[in-house]
């Protein structure tokens, strides 16, 4: 897969995965990661789906429609380049914090509800609820955050509540922080994300 790996300065950190939304490229998250933790690795991927010419995670059959075999494949497919990323790149396999937009939130998400060594972490915003009616594994060992706005007109308010629902009771720990806004990406959520994420690591600490 196509992407951008900057090495850290502290190796103790996470890995930060990042994870674009419709249309945009390996580049577009690298500040929002400067923004969570400055140390930490960053692994920026690119989408290997087409739609239209913009790059995305996995194919859609309509708005808000997955595309459910093709996002099962995609999921593993991503699960399987984070093995050799760090391998290659020589990172902590187990200490991997997802942050995706949109697309990138669902791939997130999807990579919780298939695997349960994924990830350690999630920071999703805007996603929608990947799959339903499978068994999650067990993430009582993960922490997810979930930014949504209360006027998205593509991801429905029921969808965040219906993710955070579904990953609680499959025993994960989920912040769910509402924006009086639509589905774009503003600087007050990436701040409570990254707020989450320094009580997470802090707690670890």
């Amino acid at each position: 897969m196509k992407h951008i790996f900057q090495k850290g300065t502290n190796s103790a950190k996470p890995t930060l995965l990042l994870l674009h939304g419709t249309g945009g490229t390996e580049q577009d998250l690298l500040q929002l990661a400067e923004i969570v933790d400055k140390e930490a690795n960053v692994l920026s991927v690119r989408g290997n789906v087409l739609e239209n010419g913009m790059p995305r995670f996995f194919r859609r059959l309509a708005e808000g429609v997955f595309d459910e075999e093709d996002l099962v494949f995609r999921t593993k497919e991503l699960n399987e380049f984070l093995d050799d990323a760090a391998e290659q790149y020589e990172f902590d396999r187990s200490n991997i914090v997802a942050i995706g937009y949109s697309n990138g939130a669902n791939i997130a998400a999807s990579l919780l509800f298939h695997y349960q060594d994924a990830l350690k972490a999630a920071i999703l915003h805007h996603p929608m609820v990947p799959r339903r009616g499978i068994e999650l594994p067990d993430l009582s060992s993960n922490g997810v955050f979930i930014a949504a706005g209360t006027n998205d007109p593509i991801c429905p308010a029921t969808e965040s509540e219906d993710l955070k629902s579904l990953l609680e009771n499959a025993g994960a720990s989920v912040e769910l922080h509402w924006e009086n806004r639509g589905h774009q990406l503003t600087i007050d959520e990436v701040k409570a994300a990254a707020n989450w994420y320094n009580s997470l690591i802090s707690n670890e600490a």
